[in-house]
């Protein structure tokens, strides 16, 4: 499934501080830091912040690139970094006995991970695996707690992201309870492309497996449906969405709930 060990706490040469871009006015509180509003992130909390509020927090987050696997936060660890993905997808899986694992959200650049930590619960209660790799931007979950006291926009917006995720966490259990692999599956697939991968995504069937919490041959005989129907193309761990409208027709009831989570929470 990927490495095991934590990036929280380790160094990162990857990660490079915030670069100052753009064409704007010079922040006097924090001389040679240069804030462009056009040049926000693509991540979307950021981006939705108040002026004032984006110009103290943005010299205090580093851009990171995540690889495809790398686990950000484990269990009942100390979560001591919040992070924004923009390019990245990050998938919030509970672990089981015996490395069971079960998907029960999935973050792209609409929200955060680890927010949890800066609402004041000092341990991850999921394992945050990396499904797509890509940049996010990672901010202390100390420094990032301290500007949710003082910045009353940004403590609502994740607020509403933190009931998203709860509530998404609720429908997943609930899908995977009651609705067939094959519109599970085709309601993971829409979930990726909403939250910004492209309809070209690198997949196995053992991490497919473990996102749905079903047995490999399960995943083989879903995926051959939906690609007997054009729906999908799947080959060697890669699988293209061919037609989004068909998968929507296809997927459970639950994507649209979640997907009108996702709208809410923005």
């Amino acid at each position: 499934m990927g490495p095991s060990a934590t990036r929280d706490g380790l160094s990162t040469p990857s990660a490079l501080r915030l670069p100052a871009v753009g064409h704007s006015r010079t922040d006097r509180s924090q001389p040679g830091v240069v804030i462009a509003r056009a040049s926000l992130p693509e991540n979307r909390l950021l981006a939705a912040l108040p002026p004032a509020a984006w110009r103290r927090l943005a010299p205090d987050l580093t851009r990171v690139s995540l690889a495809f696997g790398e686990v950000v936060h484990q269990p009942g660890a100390a979560a001591r970094h919040v992070y924004f993905p923009d390019e990245c997808l990050i998938s919030l899986l509970v672990v089981l006995e015996h490395e069971t694992l079960l998907e029960v959200g999935l973050v792209g650049r609409e929200g955060a991970v680890g927010a949890g930590a800066a609402l004041g619960n000092p341990t991850a209660p999921v394992r945050a695996l990396v499904q797509r790799e890509g940049s996010a931007l990672r901010c202390s979950a100390e420094r990032f707690r301290r500007e949710m006291k003082r910045s009353p926009a940004l403590a609502r917006a994740v607020e509403r992201h933190t009931h998203a995720s709860m509530a998404t966490a609720m429908q997943i259990a609930a899908c995977n309870r009651t609705h067939l692999l094959g519109p599970r599956l085709a309601r993971w697939l829409l979930m990726m492309s909403d939250r910004g991968a492209s309809e070209d995504l690198r997949l196995t069937q053992g991490l497919l497996a473990d996102m749905l919490g079903v047995q490999r041959a399960g995943v083989t005989v879903a995926a051959s449906a939906l690609q007997r129907r054009r729906l999908i193309r799947y080959s060697r761990g890669r699988m293209k969405i061919l037609d989004p409208q068909g998968l929507r027709a296809t997927a459970c009831s639950c994507y649209e709930v979640i997907r009108r989570l996702l709208d809410g929470a923005r």
